[in-house]
């Protein structure tokens, strides 16, 4: 897993469930997980706003891949 993704994973566990505190167990947070990965995706795209450069599709998957150190 990429290094990126694993920082965004860690902070997706916690001892909630549904908003109820449950006593000594972790729980994987999967929606915060999705919601972080969409933020940081948009955070990456952002970052490229205002370069002098047209902005395509194509661009974009590259960036993300770029930033997440995909292929």
């Amino acid at each position: 897993m990429n290094a990126r993704i694993k920082q965004l994973e860690t902070q997706c566990w916690t001892h909630r469930i549904g908003g109820y505190l449950i006593d000594g167990q972790l729980h994987f947070d999967s929606e915060k997980f999705a919601e972080l990965i969409v933020r940081d995706c948009i955070d990456a795209l952002e970052a490229w706003r205002g370069e002098p450069f047209p902005f395509d599709e194509n661009l974009a998957v590259s960036l993300i891949k770029q930033h997440f150190g995909l292929k």
